[in-house]
């Protein structure tokens, strides 16, 4: 059995309908959740051949918890804290991951990102993971969030998320937003969900906003300026795309 078809048989097991649902939406963004936790993988085998401790990891918008069971699938010696301030969803990711959590593997905060990031320690997570939350931040917000998890890291670190980066070809990306926006039509009307159509559009409308949008070019300036270094956005479909950065070692 392939990896997608192992995790789209972990995931319809765990998250169920959630899963399902957003696979038939927005196929990418499940496929960039399977990305973070292979990318957390491939730090973990690094981390494994030096040293075996525990791998200590913050996720940044845990949502129902389709992008923290990839990670938690990521290394069985993994420990992560999960931060979602929106309270129906990280419901959801409580139930569904509950086997986590009893297990001392999984911890869930309530906090907002930035409330969460300023109580960790400096120099105490070997990884910062996140799937579609940065480009919901106002950008001033988004600065203050990358400065701090540049922070948190540990020398060596990786700061991982799939997300929104709009291309600087601002016609290519109308084009691509515009193929988004006909995908969502023909599912949801066919699902006859003209409510999560509606939710889709108006979410879609706040993504693309001026002091909202995550334009390539800016946000790797934004990194480097936070002190990030080796940032790679890899993995494109259409608008959304993987950005992996570390956090140098001492000179």
């Amino acid at each position: 059995m392939s990896t997608h078809q192992n995790f789209d048989a972990m995931f319809s097991g765990v998250i169920g309908q959630d899963y399902q649902l957003l696979k038939l939406i927005c196929p990418f963004a499940t496929e960039m959740s399977r990305l973070v936790g292979e990318t957390v993988a491939a730090f973990c085998r690094r981390k494994d051949d030096t040293v075996h401790d525990t791998v200590h990891v913050l996720e940044l918008g845990g949502g129902t918890g389709i992008t923290t069971l990839s990670i938690l699938a990521a290394n069985q010696n993994l420990q992560l804290l999960s931060v979602d301030n929106e309270p129906a969803m990280q419901s959801q990711a409580r139930q569904n991951l509950q086997t986590w959590a009893e297990s001392g593997k999984l911890r869930f905060s309530g906090d907002d990102a930035l409330t969460a990031l300023r109580a960790q320690p400096g120099g105490s997570f070997d990884v910062l993971a996140s799937a579609y939350t940065l480009h919901n931040f106002q950008a001033d917000y988004r600065r203050l969030v990358l400065n701090e998890i540049y922070r948190i890291l540990k020398p060596g670190g990786w700061f991982i998320n799939g997300d929104r980066y709009a291309l600087d070809d601002v016609t290519a990306h109308t084009r691509n937003t515009q193929l988004e926006v006909a995908g969502y039509f023909k599912v949801l009307t066919d699902l006859n969900r003209l409510d999560l159509l509606e939710h889709w559009i108006i979410h879609l409308f706040n993504d693309e906003s001026e002091n909202h949008i995550m334009r390539e070019t800016t946000a790797i300036r934004q990194m480097t300026e936070s002190g990030f270094r080796q940032i790679d956005i890899k993995h494109r479909m259409d608008v959304n795309a993987l950005l992996v950065a570390v956090k140098p070692l001492p000179q």
